[in-house]
């Protein structure tokens, strides 16, 4: 499965899918409604089924609805009804429920095997109206869903999930080109041959003018237009900030998988280490540059490792196996007790995740369609 990205062109007539997103929106609201009072008056889960009927039979009664396709309104029910499994199965973990969303905030709807058709070129219909996007690309493949996402500016977004599953590359792995990889707060990358990726921090080169966008807003009358052309602007630094970060992270991303067939790395608790260092993990935002970097190797055959969370890279010494007992957060550089060699911290983990992937990946090992697997 592979999902494709294009913007619609601007026109007068995309008023017509923002009604749309509003009025799934509302749709949404009312199917929470439901639930919330179907489980106050039953005491248990209202069925996924049950739901799509009753809201088929309200949707027959009001115009408004019936902008929403009825694959459409059967997503929605989908969605909320996977949210509340999620968190009956996981909320010990801290899932919360599915809740009520303003309508004006509802981002997209989503068309599985009907309400839509490309006709060529870059032109869909959508309904029964036809629209234009940028067509970066060419779509290859069985289109399975499109989803219309609505952004922060009111710009509109064209998603299409197709199944490529006949272009699947094999991977064939040569220990030679292997390169383990360290993540940390100061520099972003440290590899296993010894050079340094360090972060751009984007999100802290542009928190002036954000803050300078923020204060602008806040001092506007809410309800005026000056104030929502003031929450465009702030709208507009944040999403600079996000295009530069992932304009970065492909072009890392094409870089390492260049220069290397395996990459390993180690498991990280992202949101245990956001509330240790807050913005800071935010703005290196290692997790997105994982599923970025992964998407690129599958494009090219190669290999994503990752390895245990738990085992001590930073404390072993990479050229003996000696584990250290304890080894403070502070402490960028040690000497090993027992062959005496100076371990810079970083360095010595990624040598030590670089080995540990290794052991774990066999000559020769074809995977088709997987690149990323878990040690």
């Amino acid at each position: 499965m592979k999902t494709l990205k294009f913007k619609l062109y601007q026109h007068k007539r995309n008023r017509h899918l923002k009604q749309t997103i509003n009025a799934a929106g509302i749709i949404y609201n009312h199917c929470i409604a439901l639930h919330k009072r179907y489980y106050r008056m039953w005491g248990k889960h209202l069925n996924c089924s049950k739901l799509q009927a009753h809201i088929a039979k309200l949707r027959k009664r009001n115009p408004f609805w019936q902008s929403v396709g009825s694959q459409a309104v059967q997503d929605i029910c989908q969605r909320i009804e996977k949210g509340y499994q999620l968190f009956f199965q996981q909320h010990k973990k801290g899932a919360k429920p599915p809740n009520f969303k303003k309508v004006k905030k509802y981002k997209s709807f989503t068309l599985k095997q009907a309400g839509y058709k490309f006709l060529g070129g870059n032109r869909v219909r959508i309904g029964n109206l036809v629209y234009q996007y940028w067509n970066s690309r060419k779509i290859v493949g069985n289109v399975k869903t499109l989803t219309i996402k609505r952004t922060p500016l009111g710009e509109l977004f064209m998603f299409v999930v197709v199944d490529d599953s006949g272009n699947e590359p094999i991977i064939k792995s040569e220990m030679s080109r292997i390169a383990g990889f360290d993540f940390g707060l100061k520099t972003f990358l440290t590899c296993s041959d010894g050079s340094r990726i360090e972060s751009p921090e984007f999100l802290k080169q542009a928190m002036k003018a954000i803050k300078q966008a923020s204060s602008q807003h806040s001092h506007k009358v809410k309800g005026s237009h000056n104030r929502e052309k003031a929450r465009k602007n702030l709208v507009r630094k944040y999403e600079d900030v996000l295009h530069c970060r992932h304009d970065w992270f492909w072009k890392l991303a094409h870089e390492l998988t260049d220069r290397f067939d395996i990459l390993c790395f180690e498991t990280l608790s992202l949101k245990g280490m956001q509330r240790l260092w807050g913005r800071k993990i935010s703005d290196l935002a290692f997790g997105e540059f994982i599923q970025i970097l992964e998407w690129v190797a599958t494009k090219k055959g190669k290999m994503v490792v990752f390895i245990d969370r738990w085992y001590p890279s930073s404390k072993t010494c990479s050229s003996c196996g000696h584990v250290l007992e304890n080894l403070d957060l502070s402490i960028r550089e040690w000497r090993c007790p027992s062959c005496q060699s100076v371990n810079g911290r970083d360095e010595n983990a990624a040598r030590n995740i670089c080995a540990v992937g290794a052991s774990t990946v066999k000559l020769g090992d074809v995977r088709q369609g997987f690149p990323a697997i878990a040690v």
